[in-house]
């Protein structure tokens, strides 16, 4: 599982600054404010996402994309659970390989396999085959909020 620790905050930091977010780095052992899952896994309380060096980087950029995905009127009421919304969810577990591809040394074969060793569950039984072949919803809900573009790649 590729960590924080193996990628370092400044790339993810950049990353996310392009959408108006803040990264806040937590220190090892303690625990991350507004995170869902607890444990390693990201938080996020309004505009800013909280990780550690342990954290996982599929897990800040799942969390990101939710940010990522609402409108900005909404972001800042955001604490911990970002949606109830299957599209959402669904756009985001797009998203977060598309961000990856943003990120030096990662990209989104090692978010895929990452989000698959993590556990998470598709229809066609890995994440890749759900971004290959059934997350045609999930495309048309990122495209309308102009975030990727007919190529996948962020705009």
């Amino acid at each position: 599982m590729l960590t924080l620790s193996d990628i370092g905050f400044e790339a993810p930091r950049t990353l996310l600054a392009r959408y108006r977010l803040d990264l806040v780095e937590v220190e090892n052992g303690q625990p991350i404010p507004g995170s869902f899952w607890g444990d390693c896994e990201a938080g996020i309380i309004g505009l800013v996402v909280y990780a550690r060096p342990d954290t996982p980087v599929h897990s800040l950029l799942h969390e990101a994309g939710h940010l990522i995905v609402l409108p900005e009127e909404k972001r800042a009421q955001v604490h911990t659970d970002a949606t109830d919304s299957v599209a959402e969810e669904d756009a985001v577990c797009v998203l977060q390989a598309i961000l990856g591809d943003a990120l030096p040394g990662v990209g989104r074969e090692r978010i895929w396999a990452d989000m698959d060793e993590w556990g998470y569950t598709f229809r066609l039984g890995s994440a890749k085959a759900y971004f290959q072949n059934d997350a045609g919803d999930a495309f048309a809900f990122l495209k309308l909020r102009r975030l990727i573009n007919d190529r996948l790649q962020l705009l």
